[in-house]
């Protein structure tokens, strides 16, 4: 596939309660790797094999969730085009200046019916993921500490009006629908996956009454094993588990979700399936979602449905 226009998930910024307390849970825990701080106070992370300087910022407040979700999109004329798009949808967006956030260069801001806050950006500085470019090695002292996930794969975010959130990604930036929920009436859409590339899904959204909520932040790990992994290093450290290990049914992902210490979701996730635009979205039926979620155990745990930060 050709990648033009919103290229991946570029980076999220999360709030914390307790900001020493996170960063040495998402850089001893998680293995994610500190890349700079901020005149604002704020943390930035990257995964080991990431490229860019950072992915994943923190910003101490006296309530969890999340500020934002980036793409990073292909360059300046594209991001051009995409805010008078935008604009022209009807979509009013604001442009942050290069520095604003730490090595990234121009984002335009966008405020969507659910509630969140989203932005596109097409530059931010490449400091490399510890491996030469010339005769590479497999991996590095960074991928061995902690979980260490390989990039910040995507986000589930719950609010209201997913539906017209689903226009603005589809009509507007250019995703696809790749997966969907319906909803009890048979009709309406619970819950919907959206890609911009190759991968199962980029974000999601899930319909909720309360808008901006953080259901959970993905990160990429390489295979089964990994996640599994990950499990050991989260029970070690005594880090609360919500789901898994597990398949979902959706995305066909393996999956292990737990809470940070302010109560974030994240999630640690290897494989799904690969689409294709032309590919006809997978349905699930409302009465059948438990076993979309937990493939395995065909249940529909509460605490996925209803604890959000």
């Amino acid at each position: 596939m050709a990648m033009t226009g919103v290229l991946r998930p570029g980076h999220a910024q999360v709030r914390v309660l307790e900001l020493d307390k996170a960063v040495a849970f998402y850089r001893d825990v998680l293995g994610l790797v500190e890349t700079g701080r901020d005149a604002q106070g704020r943390v930035y992370f990257k995964c080991w094999d990431e490229r860019d300087h950072n992915s994943y910022i923190l910003r101490e407040s006296d309530q969890a969730g999340i500020d934002f979700f980036g793409f990073k999109v292909l360059d300046g004329p594209t991001l051009d085009q995409l805010e008078k798009d935008l604009n022209d949808y009807g979509v009013e967006t604001r442009r942050l200046p290069a520095g604003d956030l730490l090595e990234t260069g121009e984002r335009v801001r966008f405020t969507i019916p659910s509630g969140h806050e989203i932005e596109l950006y097409a530059t931010k500085t490449t400091v490399g993921n510890g491996i030469p470019t010339i005769n590479p090695g497999p991996w590095c002292e960074d991928s061995e500490r902690g979980i260490a996930p390989v990039r910040l794969d995507h986000t589930l975010l719950y609010g209201p009006n997913i539906a017209e959130v689903k226009k603005i990604f589809v009509d507007v930036l250019g995703f696809y629908l790749v997966e969907r929920v319906l909803g009890e009436d048979g009709v309406s859409e619970a819950a919907i996956w959206l890609s911009c590339s190759h991968k199962v899904h980029d974000i999601a959204f899930a319909e909720y009454p309360e808008p901006g909520k953080l259901h959970h932040c993905s990160f990429l790990m390489d295979s089964w094993e990994r996640v599994l992994r990950a499990g050991d290093i989260l029970s070690m450290n005594k880090v609360p588990v919500d789901i898994g290990p597990t398949r979902h049914g959706v995305t066909r992902g393996c999956t292990i979700y737990a809470w940070d210490p302010s109560g974030n979701r994240f999630e640690t996730f290897m494989g799904g399936y690969q689409p294709y635009p032309d590919y006809e979205p997978l349905t699930w039926t409302f009465d059948n979602f438990g076993q979309g979620l937990d493939y395995p155990q065909r249940k529909l745990h509460e605490t996925f449905l209803t604890v959000v930060s």
